[in-house]
C-alpha cells in the first residue's frame, strides 16, 4: 500500500463463514470496517486479537461498524484446513464474518495478506466510510485506542483525512524499514523479509 489513505483492493477470499453470503469492501461502504487478520494457531490471536475483536463486534452497531475476520495464513498450511478452522470457530463462537484468504499456490503468505501489506498477526485494519485506511496495525493494541478510534469514526461521518492528528493516531502503524520482525504478542514474517521458513512449514 503506497498510499495508505487509499481504498483497498478488494480482498481475495476463497471461502466465508459465519455470513450466508460473501462479503466485499465495495458492498460495505458507508459503514466504518474493522479487518482483523489472524491464524488459528496464533497465540497471539487467540488469547487477545480475536477476543478483542469479538468484543468490538457486540459493543458497536452493524448498520455503523462491519466487522470481519481474516484467515491469513502463512505458516503451517497442511494443518491450517477450512475444517479445522470451522471446528475453531465453532468452539470459540466467534460471531463476526470470517473470510479464508486465498492460498499463494506456492506455501507462502495467502494473497490479501500481500496485497495489504500485512506483516503478521493478529494485525489490525480500520477502514472509514469512504473505505480509505485509517489504521493499519500489527500485533497488540489496546482496547481504548481502537474503541476511541472506531467511537470517532462512527460519529464524524465527514471526518477529513488531515484529521488524523486530532484522532492521536498514524494510519500506519506497521512496522518499518527491512526488519519484519514479531511485534510484541504476535506471529510475524520471518525477521530477514524472507517468506522462506513460512514456505517450509
Amino acid at each position: 500500500m503506497n498510499d495508505p489513505h487509499s481504498a483497498l483492493p478488494e480482498w481475495q477470499v476463497s471461502t466465508w463463514l459465519n455470513t450466508p453470503r460473501p462479503l466485499t469492501l465495495q458492498g460495505l461502504r458507508g459503514r466504518v470496517v474493522l479487518l482483523h487478520s489472524f491464524q488459528m494457531l496464533c497465540p497471539g490471536c487467540v488469547a487477545y486479537g480475536l477476543p478483542q475483536t469479538e468484543r468490538v463486534r457486540r459493543a458497536f452497531p452493524e448498520s455503523d461498524l462491519a466487522v470481519i475476520g481474516l484467515h491469513t495464513v502463512f505458516e503451517h498450511h497442511a494443518v491450517m484446513t477450512i475444517e479445522a478452522l470451522r471446528a475453531f470457530i465453532h468452539e470459540y463462537r466467534w460471531s463476526f464474518p470470517i473470510g479464508v484468504d486465498e492460498p499463494d499456490g506456492r506455501g507462502g503468505p495467502s494473497l490479501t495478506m500481500t496485497l495489504y501489506g500485512l506483516r503478521g498477526t493478529p494485525s489490525c485494519l480500520v477502514l472509514d466510510r469512504q473505505g480509505r485506511v485509517r489504521m493499519h496495525h500489527c500485533g497488540q493494541i489496546d482496547d481504548l485506542v481502537l474503541g476511541a478510534l472506531l467511537g470517532r469514526l462512527i460519529a464524524s461521518p465527514s471526518l477529513r483525512l488531515d484529521d488524523d492528528a486530532a484522532l492521536g493516531i498514524h494510519a500506519d502503524q506497521t512496522p518499518t524499514g527491512d526488519a519484519v520482525g514479531c511485534a510484541p504478542g504476535s506471529c510475524g514474517l520471518p525477521c530477514d523479509g524472507s517468506i522462506a521458513d513460512a514456505r517450509s512449514k
